[in-house]
């Protein structure tokens, strides 16, 4: 399928219709939503998850990679992570298992919740994984639909500030770093089916 570019405002129903259809045909189909920090792949992956709630009555799973990363330093062990845990059983037929990381702790697992963080997904729902890193080589070949959230830099940049009142200011530049290493060496924006822009 060649990549098709859509406004943010005719986005959501267009992402809406696809996913529908997928669910229609595959047991556990799975959309990717990527773009560099602060574009907005969170917002889109909670109003699509409502949206394929609202017409089909079950609500997809989502995936966040921000409990994915072991850290500010690990986009890319993320995105491996996510390939390994999740993407390759579930392309297989058989559960993800995967262990949330802990940002205070600094550490994968959970000591305030059961399980130690660790979560299961047994598929015949439709995924939707969201963040930085979500959309790879690799990614892509075990995953049914991708999508691309381009937005101007100065824009995140704010949004990235204001989201958690200028405490993370200080890693923006680290995780951009690794923004542009990952997104250069996997070429994303161009392995998605659907480029979305403001």
């Amino acid at each position: 399928m060649a990549q098709l570019a859509l406004s943010e405002s005719s986005a959501l129903q267009k992402l809406t219709d696809r996913a529908l259809d997928l669910k229609d045909r595959i047991p556990t189909p799975i959309i990717l939503i990527d773009g560099r920090a602060a574009a907005g792949k969170t917002r889109l992956a909670n109003q699509l998850a409502e949206a394929v709630f609202q017409a089909d009555k079950q609500l997809p799973k989502i995936i966040h990679m921000d409990d994915l990363y072991p850290g500010w330093e690990g986009l890319r062990e993320g995105s491996n992570y996510l390939t390994q845990q999740i993407l390759a059983p579930l392309s297989f037929g058989k559960a993800a298992s995967w262990q949330i990381w802990d940002w205070k702790l600094g550490e994968r697992g959970s000591g305030s919740e059961p399980g130690n963080g660790w979560r299961e997904f047994d598929g015949g729902n439709l995924l939707i994984i969201e963040g930085c890193g979500a959309l790879s080589r690799q990614a892509a070949e075990l995953t049914q639909l991708s999508v691309w959230v381009e937005v101007e830099p100065a824009i995140r940049k704010e949004r990235f500030s204001n989201r958690d009142g200028n405490v993370f200011d200080g890693f923006w530049g680290i995780w951009a770093a690794q923004e542009d290493e990952f997104y250069q060496t996997e070429s994303s924006p161009k392995l998605a089916d659907y480029l979305i822009g403001n």
